[in-house]
């Protein structure tokens, strides 16, 4: 699930070869993520038995130092569009790979945080994503579990997008009725039928109480929306 909250959230352009240093249970997850996506993708870890399980299922697995900036030349890591620095809890490796990564002229690098601190050092680094794997998997369980979400995908900037049921202040009402942007300060993109395909929201589709709808927007306000607060504020 990691894997897929990772290429949902933060997709890449068809094609584009990414690669992923680290392949524990996070790096693993989005490197195979990656590759069913159609991506070329090479893994680098320092132990040899990740290194062979992950060996025929990505496009190639190596056993390297990455804090090494004249092995990772020799991989030919400077020619790759994407890294993704997945190292687990040690933050000295983590960091020194994401330096190794930036004298290599990398332009798109995403980094795994498993604090804010480290967060912050990272981007003062060279990181352009950081990313909170755990952080963002105990939010998403957590609408899960209470049942106000199907799904849920938060943006770094605090903008997320989420399935729900149609609450209750929207049924049998057309979004033009509802006025579901201006009291609530979310955007409904789509409604989901039962035995219907997907219908883009327009101001006259009418919303029904067993519907599914993708909506867009603030993630507190979209929260209270699905929990049918009147005021979203």
């Amino acid at each position: 699930m990691l894997g897929r909250i990772f290429t949902e959230q933060f997709a890449f352009s068809a094609g584009d070869s990414v690669v992923v240093i680290g392949l524990g249970r996070f790096g693993g997850s989005v490197a195979q993520s990656l590759v069913r996506l159609g991506h070329d993708v090479m893994g680098i870890d320092r132990r040899e038995d990740l290194v062979q399980f992950w060996g025929d299922r990505l496009t190639h697995a190596v056993q390297a130092d990455s804090t090494n900036e004249n092995v990772m030349l020799q991989l030919g890591v400077a020619d790759f569009s994407h890294a993704i620095v997945a190292i687990g809890s040690d933050l000295a490796a983590s960091l020194m790979t994401l330096m190794v990564l930036t004298e290599l002229g990398i332009k798109d690098i995403w980094i795994k945080a498993q604090t804010p601190e480290h967060g912050q050092i990272a981007q003062r680094i060279g990181a352009h994503h950081v990313v909170f794997p755990e952080a963002d998997m105990g939010a998403r369980v957590a609408h899960l579990i209470t049942g106000r979400m199907m799904d849920f995908i938060e943006f770094e900037d605090g903008f997320a997008i989420a399935k729900i049921h149609a609450p209750p202040g929207t049924h049998f009402q057309t979004l033009a009725e509802a006025h579901v942007r201006s009291r609530y300060g979310v955007t409904i993109v789509g409604v989901k039928r039962a035995n219907q395909d997907f219908e883009h929201a327009l101001p006259d589709t009418r919303i029904l109480p067993a519907d599914l709808l993708i909506v867009s927007g603030p993630t507190r306000k979209i929260e209270l929306f699905a929990a049918g607060e009147k005021k979203a504020r």
